[in-house]
């Protein structure tokens, strides 16, 4: 059985710039039993030093070594297979998302009102600070487009998901990409009848450090989940 621990799911590539304010703000705004898993590739991130820093002031803090492979989704799959909470939330160091909503988000797993949560930029309530026009234009496009044609969420790609451990393990991750992975489960959470809601969230865009999303290259790959979440329902 999975204990009742909130585990974040953290991937890093050189976040020193970062991640000790993420991590600060994210023990600040949320008061449930929690482990922080910090998804590293090798041995030389500068996350790390400033990671172990950190460890004994917040419980919880834990480096994982990504053990699937290189690139963000091997470290996401890394962090599942580490995960042993109830609910498993998966967001960025480079503070991006806000950690404000998580209370909600867990409330609503625990009190099986949903088995997926998003966090949603594009619902009313929401918003998003920054980022690429394009970028941002493709992702509203495609939110809106699902949505009207049934899909339960207005923001179909943001990752900032939390889930109920045992329906996040009960799918395996065909993506090959990056953060196209996100739309993949939650397009078969609810195909397969699963709980799916939304919360809305502000987004801002990094103010330091480099984004590691790769448009031209993950596009085609969104494509194929963008399809299956069109045509796909309980």
């Amino acid at each position: 059985m999975p204990s009742e621990t909130v585990d974040f799911i953290v991937p890093v590539f050189n976040e020193s710039k970062n991640i000790a304010a993420m991590v600060t703000e994210l023990y600040r705004s949320v008061p449930y039993a929690k482990r922080v898993l910090i998804v590293y590739d090798f041995d030389d991130d500068d996350t790390l030093p400033v990671a172990r820093s950190l460890s004994d002031r917040y419980e919880g803090l834990t480096l994982v070594r990504n053990t699937r492979g290189s690139g963000v989704l091997a470290a996401i799959r890394s962090g599942i297979d580490a995960a042993t909470g109830d609910v498993v939330i998966i967001t960025m160091a480079d503070l991006s998302d806000d950690p404000a909503i998580v209370n909600e988000m867990v409330r609503r797993i625990r009190a099986g009102e949903a088995d997926v949560v998003c966090a949603s930029r594009y619902m009313r309530g929401g918003r998003q600070i920054g980022g690429g026009m394009i970028k941002k234009t493709l992702s509203r496009l495609a939110g809106l487009s699902l949505h009207l044609a049934g899909f339960p969420v207005h923001d179909a790609t943001n990752a900032f998901r939390a889930y109920r451990r045992d329906v996040l393990k009960s799918f395996e991750i065909e993506s090959r990409g990056g953060f196209e992975y996100s739309l993949e489960l939650t397009a078969k959470a609810y195909a397969a009848g699963y709980r799916v809601v939304e919360v809305p969230t502000e987004w801002r865009d990094r103010s330091r450090g480099q984004s590691r999303f790769q448009l031209l290259r993950w596009l085609p790959r969104y494509l194929r989940w963008y399809l299956y979440a069109l045509t796909h329902r309980p």
